[in-house]
């Protein structure tokens, strides 16, 4: 299982806003952090707070910050949300055209495999893989200090 960008940004957005608590965090200072494009990290915030995981304020004080305690915000739950629609392999998506789709005996294997995987992120909570709350706070302040 492959989590895409999309995804991976909404974790960095999160685990940002987790060991900035409650700070509100402009979207533009964690894009510049971790040197991503703001206009795509809008789009990931945008869906993040669709979903209800973070809260966006717009204005002069305004930015983000969760929308519950990290240890109210289950991993796998974050990962589904933003990989909708993104199925492990074709077929279990809405393409049925494959050629050995009604013999084929990989689809099992591979939804148990997505099961696993979904499974073990369930498990976790963004509080757990916050922990290292002051270490990650100094990482992010490195990471901001090179960009600038």
């Amino acid at each position: 299982m492959k989590i895409d960008k999309f995804t991976d940004y909404a974790l960095r957005v999160l685990m940002t806003l987790a060991v900035r608590a409650p700070k509100r965090v402009a979207t533009s200072e964690i894009a510049a952090t971790f040197g991503l494009s703001e206009s795509h990290l809008s789009k990931v915030a945008t869906r993040l707070a669709r979903e209800d995981f973070i809260v966006s304020e717009r204005g002069r004080n305004g930015g983000l910050t969760l929308a519950r305690p990290a240890a109210q915000i289950n991993v796998g739950a974050v990962v589904r949300a933003m990989k909708r629609g993104d199925p492990v392999v074709e077929c279990f998506g809405a393409d049925q055209s494959c050629l050995i789709l009604p013999a084929c005996g990989l689809r099992d294997p591979l939804a148990q495999a997505q099961e696993a995987f979904f499974a073990t992120l369930d498990r976790y909570t963004l509080g757990d893989v916050t922990q290292a709350r002051r270490a990650l706070d100094a990482l992010l302040d490195e990471g901001q200090a090179e960009r600038e």
